[in-house]
C-alpha cells in the first residue's frame, strides 16, 4: 500500500514525471559514451549552460503573467560587450563593479521594456521584438567593430573558474545559479508577490477585481528579466572568457524551449521553479549529449529540435495520463 501510495504520488506530479525522462535521458547518453555522467563532465554541462538556466527562470516570470520575452539575449550582448569593453581599456577592473554595472544596466533594459508593456499597452512579442534589435544593434554600436579577448579580460575571467563563493567546494557561476533558483523557489511558493504573479497570468479580470495591480506586476517581472539577463551577459563574458556583439544570438528560443518543456503554459498562470530546473538541465542534457554519441555538427539542431519534440509530447502524455487518474480517484 506504501509504495502504490508513493508511486501514484509520483505519477501525479508533473515535475517528478520530468525528473524522470531527464534521469532516462541521461541513462541513454551515459550507455553510448561512458564518460559523460562523470563529475568534471557533469561540472563543465552545467557552467556552460548556466546563463541558459538563469534566463530560464526569469522567463518563467514573464510566461506565468502571460508575455514573452525575446530580447534577453540581445541585453546580454549589449552587457556583456560592455563589461569586455570596460575591462579592455582598463576603465574599471573590480569584478564586483563590474557585476553590478550589468545588473544595473540589464535592470534598465528591462525596466524600458516593462513600462511599454504595461504602461503603453503593446503587446509583449511586438515590444520584446523591436527592443531585440535595439539592444543588439547597441551592442554592435558600441563595440565600434571590436571585441574583448581572454587577454583584455584580466582576473575577470578567473571568476568562473574559482571556487571561491562555494568555499572551495563549488564553482562561483554555479553557486550562483544555486542561490537564484532558491531564492525564486521561495518567492514563487511562499511570497504573495510569488502568488500575484499566478494571478495575474491565470486570470488578469480576477485579480484587477481582488485589488491586485497587474500594471505594476508585469512591470517588476520584466524588471527581473533584465536584471537576470544582464548578469547572465556578464556570467557568459566570464565564461566564455570573450565579448562580442553577437554573443547568444538566438539562445533565446533555448531558454523558451527549456521553460515549455519545463510545463510552462504559454498562456500564463501555470509552471513552476522545479520544472523550469528540470526543462533547462534537459536542454543542457541533449547539447551535452548530441557531440558525445557521434551526431554531425551540420545535423544537430535538427536532432535537437526532434528530441526536444519528442520529450514535450513524453511529458504531455505522461501528465494527461497522470490527470485522468487523479481524476478517476477522486470520482472513487
Amino acid at each position: 500500500m506504501k509504495n502504490n501510495a508513493i508511486l501514484k504520488k509520483l505519477t501525479g506530479s508533473r515535475e517528478a514525471i520530468l525528473a524522470i525522462v531527464l534521469v532516462v535521458l541521461c541513462l541513454l547518453v551515459q550507455m553510448k559514451s561512458p564518460s559523460f555522467l562523470t563529475l568534471t563532465s557533469i561540472g563543465d554541462m552545467l557552467k556552460n549552460n548556466a546563463v541558459i538556466l538563469i534566463l530560464a527562470v526569469g522567463m518563467l516570470n514573464v510566461l506565468l503573467i502571460g508575455g514573452i520575452d525575446i530580447s534577453i539575449t540581445s541585453t546580454c550582448a549589449l552587457t556583456g560587450m560592455t563589461v569586455g569593453l570596460l575591462l579592455k581599456y582598463n576603465v574599471i577592473t573590480n569584478t564586483l563593479l563590474l557585476f553590478i554595472i550589468a545588473l544595473a544596466i540589464g535592470c534598465l533594459c528591462g525596466t524600458i521594456i516593462g513600462l511599454i508593456i504595461s504602461k503603453g499597452g503593446v503587446l509583449p512579442i511586438i515590444a520584446t521584438m523591436g527592443f531585440m534589435y535595439i539592444y543588439r544593434g547597441l551592442a554592435y554600436v558600441i563595440s565600434s567593430n571590436q571585441w574583448a579577448s581572454a587577454a583584455d579580460l584580466g582576473d575577470f575571467k578567473n571568476f568562473a573558474l574559482d571556487k571561491t563563493l562555494g568555499l572551495g567546494i563549488m564553482n562561483n557561476v554555479l553557486v550562483i545559479v544555486l542561490v537564484i533558483y532558491v531564492a525564486f523557489f521561495i518567492i514563487m511558493k511562499w511570497t504573495t508577490f510569488g502568488r500575484k504573479i499566478y494571478a495575474v497570468g491565470s486570470n488578469p479580470e480576477a485579480a484587477a477585481v481582488s485589488g491586485i495591480n497587474a500594471s505594476q506586476v508585469k512591470l517588476v517581472v520584466y524588471a527581473m528579466m533584465g536584471t537576470l539577463a544582464g548578469l547572465g551577459g556578464a556570467l557568459a563574458t566570464a565564461v566564455y572568457s570573450s565579448a562580442q556583439p553577437n554573443m547568444m544570438y538566438g539562445q533565446e528560443m533555448d531558454v523558451i524551449a527549456a521553460c515549455v518543456i519545463g510545463g510552462v503554459s504559454m498562456n500564463g498562470g501555470r509552471g513552476s521553479v522545479a520544472g523550469v530546473l528540470f526543462g533547462a538541465l534537459t536542454m543542457a542534457v541533449i547539447n551535452k549529449a548530441l557531440p558525445l554519441v557521434g551526431i554531425d555538427a551540420l545535423a544537430q539542431n535538427t536532432v535537437q529540435g526532434i528530441i526536444i519534440l519528442v520529450v514535450i509530447i513524453m511529458n504531455v502524455l505522461m501528465q494527461r495520463t497522470a490527470e485522468m487518474n487523479n481524476l478517476k480517484r477522486r470520482e472513487m
